[in-house]
């Protein structure tokens, strides 16, 4: 249903800045700016987050605060992303417009923050059961020939569990990039280029929520039906090298572990 946007509309125009299809304006690059920008935004956020809160949960906390704080973040992480959207309008939106004296609080910020927030129980949960797999020897070990206990988390333990860590960080990319309602609440809906660097401050459209506003109203076989289409497909085309990506990199690292072990 996508490719016969490539025969309907010209090239240049879907690679145009404007979007705007009542006027057969089908430039995707706003678009796909506001994707990569909230998603990369969201990702700053919860990959630090993620790794420090998965560190801690497996290697830090006593183990009473872990079987607290691990059914906590996976209860978290199925939270409805409409309610942490409801969130975002009527809590985080208005925090931001006063914090940061803009016009609007419904910003490419406040669209990574919330994803951030949506993608860190993903990359926990992930996270801690990679670290938690690394055999306890392995620990016991690095702290017999002296080394401190962050020494043994950060070149030892974090290490054994790269793939796994790894994969945690795809899937969290992946939950960011594909999520739809929060993002569409929260992000002001405005399908503008992002060229500069206080673009996270102003209103974004990702294409994830272009597809769930229009879909709906657009009528069957027309070239705004199709081109919705085509944005699906580039949509599954970015996560698909994402994950083909992680794929190589952990295959890699396997194989150069066996190398080793050999």
């Amino acid at each position: 249903e996508g490719l016969p946007a490539l025969s309907d509309v010209p090239l240049k125009d879907l690679l145009s800045t404007r979007w705007y299809p009542i006027e057969n304006y089908f430039g995707i690059l706003p678009l796909l700016t506001g994707s990569l920008v909230v998603t990369l935004g969201a990702a700053l956020i919860a990959i630090p987050f993620g790794l420090g809160t998965a560190i801690f949960i497996a290697e830090i906390s006593p183990r009473w605060l872990r079987e607290l704080l691990k059914p906590l973040v996976e209860l978290l992480g199925g939270l409805p992303s409409v309610v942490l959207g409801f969130l975002g309008i009527l809590v985080l939106s208005p925090y931001l417009r006063v914090f940061l004296d803009l016009p609007t609080g419904l910003t490419a910020l406040a669209g990574s923050l919330l994803l951030g927030a949506i993608a860190i129980p993903t990359i926990v949960s992930i996270a801690e059961d990679a670290l938690d797999s690394v055999p306890q020897s392995y620990r016991e070990g690095a702290l017999a020939v002296g080394a401190t206990r962050w020494q043994t988390i950060w070149r030892v333990t974090l290490p054994a569990a790269r793939s796994g860590v790894l994969t945690a960080f795809m899937l969290g990319i992946g939950r960011a990039l594909g999520e739809t309602m929060a993002v569409m609440m929260v992000t002001g809906n405005a399908p503008v280029m992002a060229t500069r660097w206080n673009s996270i401050f102003m209103p974004a459209r990702t294409m994830t929520a272009t597809i769930a506003a229009e879909m709906g109203e657009v009528a069957n076989g027309s070239v705004h039906y199709h081109v919705l289409f085509l944005i699906g497909l580039v949509l599954f085309l970015i996560s698909l090298v994402i994950n083909v990506a992680a794929s190589s990199v952990v295959f890699r690292q396997k194989k150069r572990a066996e190398r080793i072990l050999s």
